[in-house]
Formats: C-alpha cells, structure tokens, sequence
C-alpha cells in the first residue's frame, strides 16, 4: 500500500481591509487586528500587506521590527512569530496559504488575497489612463474604499506613518480628480462635494480650490463662490505668503462682473475697479524686482481693500 503526501486544499480566497481598521475575513471568520497572535505577527503581516505580492526579505523585517536594537536570536524570534501568524490566518494550510515563504523571505500571495489598499491602487491607476466619463466612476469607486487612515488602528511605528501620509495624498488626489472629471462631464454639484472633501485635508490645496470656485461658478453660485475666494485668498497669505493663481483670479473677476451684472447699475463701477485692481497688480509684476517685497506686499493690500469693498457694495445693493 502506497500513501501519497498532498497539500491542503487553499482556503477560499481572504479578504483583508487596511484602509481603517485592520480586519482578515476568511470565509465566516472574521479576525480583528489583536486576535493574529500578538503585536509582532500583526506588524509582520502589515508590512507584507504593504509590499503586497512582493517578497520581503528577512532582514528588512528584522530591521522594519526591531531598528538598531534587534534581540540577540532576532532570526529564530522572527521565524517564531511568521508561524504564530500562519495558525491565526491560514489554519491546517501551514506554509501553503497567503503567507508564502519565498528564497529570504515571505510574501503575501496576490492571488489568494483581496485587498482593499491593492484595488484603490489600481482604481486610480486606470483612471489616470482613462477619459472623463470613464474615469468618474473609477474614482468614486476607489473613494468608496478611503474610510479612514490607512492602518487607523496600529501604534503608528515609523514604518506605517510613512506609507500611511503616502496614501493619504494619494486620497486627496483622487478626490481632486473626481472632483475635475465630475466637473467635465456636468456633474457640478458633485463636483463641488468632492472639492470641499479635499480641502477638509489640505486647506491650500490649489487644484481643489480651483474646481471648488469654478464648480460654484458654473453652478451659478456666486456669492459662495467670492467667500471662497477670500478664505483661499486669506489661507494662501497667511500660509505662503503668495496670492492665487491667475486662473482663480480671472474666475473671481468673472463672478464679481456677474453678481455686478445682476444689480444693474453697479456694472460699470465693478468693472472700473477691476481694471484698476489688475492695473496694480501687472504694475508690481513689471516694475518691481523679485525681492522688493514692499510693492508685492502694497499690490496684496490693494487687492484686499478693492476686493473687499466690492464685496460690501454688492452686499448694500
């Protein structure tokens, strides 16, 4: 009688979600971050998450674990948590579940993992590639995903506060462009929804406010549109000490002229203002050198009274 040896049969494919708090969901089960055997297995797995489908080398887990003070047996302790790790995440599957091991090292085998961090990655990815229409929904899609911090739970070792500002710009990003391809095919109120959502992490965000203002523009929102103004304005001064940009400016003339235009007789004196406020400002460009700081600082006082008593004229009218 012969007995033949086989590998276990492959558990159904895992799903593991790192945007928030860490969770595995093996067919019915479901584990929490502090039921994979300790903070080491946990943190071994977070990293293999992070290069998901490439392998991690011995060494740079010790050293991602340990930094300059390794224990003296750092190799066999290491080795001791991936096994601890593999009888909380692919039980009776040993070294043939997820957790792969690899020539040095371990990997996470893409193929039997679903994870969320992977396919926002590869959501905005395509989206990138794709035209407005088609991009739209790649992103609210991927967004959908965005819940919360990347690995929101974990005790913030230097390791994950890296990658977790990494995904957080690649967040607001996405919403920026939801924000321009909701804009491009007519999808304005979204479009603003997406702007505001962006500014909520970065307040001097220009590509944001840019859909935001114009989003209230075309929407015929003119009032919202000059407060926002004057807050990105206000923000850019106090954070950069520089004025918007050229387009935002034009679209600030624009709204000004429309709300002037809808109060009759204030038209020509709005429009005499504004000829005088771009005047100012091209004749600071033009005359000043690039470190006299007096005349851009005069041009920025100048704008902000001229602006600001339109806005008080328009409000009386």
């Amino acid at each position: 009688m012969t007995l033949t040896l086989t590998r276990p049969e492959p558990d159904p494919t895992i799903t593991v979600t790192m945007i928030g708090a860490l969770t595995i969901r093996r067919g019915d089960t479901v584990l929490r971050a502090h039921e994979l055997g300790g903070p080491k297995p946990r943190q071994i797995l977070e990293i293999l998450l992070l290069n998901f489908g490439r392998p991690v080398s011995k060494d740079r887990l010790i050293d991602l674990l340990w930094g300059d003070t390794p224990p003296h047996e750092a190799l066999t302790s290491l080795e001791s948590y991936v096994s601890v790790l593999r009888r909380h995440l692919q039980p009776g599957h040993g070294r043939f579940g997820p957790l792969r091991t690899t020539t040095g090292g371990y990997l996470i085998d893409g193929a039997t993992v679903e994870l969320d961090l992977a396919l926002f990655d590869a959501l905005t990815r395509e989206a990138q590639r794709a035209s407005a229409d088609a991009a739209y929904p790649l992103l609210v899609e991927a967004l959908s995903l965005a819940s919360g911090p990347l690995l929101g739970d974990e005790l913030r070792p230097a390791w994950a506060e890296a990658e977790r500002r990494r995904h957080a710009v690649a967040v607001t990003t996405a919403r920026v462009r939801a924000a321009e391809s909701a804009a491009a095919i007519g999808r304005i109120d979204e479009s603003i929804a997406w702007a505001n959502e962006a500014l909520l992490d970065d307040q001097v965000n220009e590509a944001a406010w840019t859909a935001l203002i114009l989003g209230l523009e075309t929407s015929g929102r003119f009032a919202e549109g000059l407060r926002c103004f004057a807050r990105y304005r206000s923000v850019l001064d106090r954070e950069l000490g520089c004025a918007p940009s050229s387009t935002l400016r034009d679209a600030h003339s624009r709204i000004l002229m429309a709300t002037a235009h809808s109060q009759g007789d204030l038209s020509n004196e709005v429009s005499a203002l504004l000829v005088l406020n771009e005047r100012l400002l091209s004749i600071a460009k033009t005359k000043s050198a690039p470190d006299d700081t007096s005349a851009w600082a005069t041009a920025r006082e100048a704008e902000h009274i001229l602006s600001s008593f339109l806005r008080r004229a328009i409000d009386v009218a």
